[in-house]
């Protein structure tokens, strides 16, 4: 997930805020201390998440018009997602700050749309599209077993030799809990991820065989027994040629490109806000630094 469609995360129930705003006087809650109303709600929603909501519906309105992502692409997304992330997915949306899946989706859904729209301004050469093919490696699905010091590394590579199956010993030794109790499942690596790993790791990992079990590959965080359950082909470069400019593009995007998008989209809409309250909520934001 990309930093810049992370940010669109927004805090929970800011939808509700379009909708609550059509009957100020009606009651939504009673006590003995006194009642609140629907437009007690609404200003309270609106000071603490109006800008994000305001934004998230123009954006949504005006790009929806411009630009197609349809139900499958997102649910595609998603897919894409849950191979990379293995075991791992459910724990990533929790530490991203999505309460479930049909958030992540909303926001997904958004970003996309902001991207096809950034995507217009990205220039790529021939040489950058096939720089990239030549450094292509084809996606892995790896599963591990991390443990503390080369001795145990070795013991559990005996215990794997002696014929204990990989999601038990796994089960049983690894220190890497969300991966152990799916069997050391770390879903795919491939040319989009590969970062989040430590380069050893993914070097060992890519000079596998199918089903091959490395020796002890030594990292910072200890020391892994690797297997490589799967290990796709690379197709030829006019095959891929498609999704190589989408993925060098999408390397190029950055906030300021995509807020740079979305004050032209604006503009183009011609978007007015009449809300004095909310009157900024559209203005492009400073850039914070050390961000891209």
């Amino acid at each position: 997930m990309k930093k810049w469609i992370l940010a669109l995360s927004l805090a929970g129930g800011v939808l509700a805020l379009s909708a609550c705003n059509q009957s100020g006087s009606e009651t939504i809650a009673e006590s003995k201390a006194g009642n609140v109303t629907q437009d007690e709600l609404y200003k309270t929603m609106k000071e603490k998440v109006g800008d994000q909501a305001l934004q998230q519906l123009v954006y949504e309105k005006v790009l929806s018009k411009k630009y197609k992502v349809t139900d499958k692409d997102v649910e595609n997304k998603i897919k894409q997602l849950k191979k990379d992330l293995g075991a791992n997915f459910e724990t990533a949306l929790a530490q991203n700050g999505y309460k479930s899946e049909a958030e992540l989706k909303s926001t997904l859904k958004l970003g996309m749309l902001q991207e096809k729209a950034a995507m217009k301004d990205i220039k790529v050469t021939d040489k950058e599209l096939k720089d990239y093919y030549d450094n292509y490696k084809p996606e892995i699905k790896v599963r591990h077993i991390l443990v503390k010091d080369e001795k145990k590394a070795n013991d559990v590579k005996k215990q794997l030799e002696s014929g204990k199956k990989f999601e038990d010993v796994a089960k049983k030794e690894s220190i890497d809990t969300a991966s152990a109790q799916n069997g050391g499942d770390l879903g795919a690596i491939n040319n989009q991820n590969a970062a989040q790993y430590d380069k050893d790791f993914v070097k060992a990992a890519y000079a596998l065989k199918v089903n091959e079990v490395s020796a002890p590959v030594k990292t910072q965080n200890g020391y892994h027994i690797i297997q490589v359950t799967k290990k796709e082909e690379k197709k030829p470069y006019n095959d891929m040629k498609k999704e190589i400019e989408y993925q060098v593009k999408s390397s190029k995007l950055t906030n300021e490109a995509v807020s740079n998008a979305m004050q032209r989209e604006l503009k183009d809409a011609k978007v007015k806000v009449t809300d004095k309250d909310l009157k900024d909520a559209l203005k492009p934001q400073p850039a914070v630094p050390g961000q891209g």
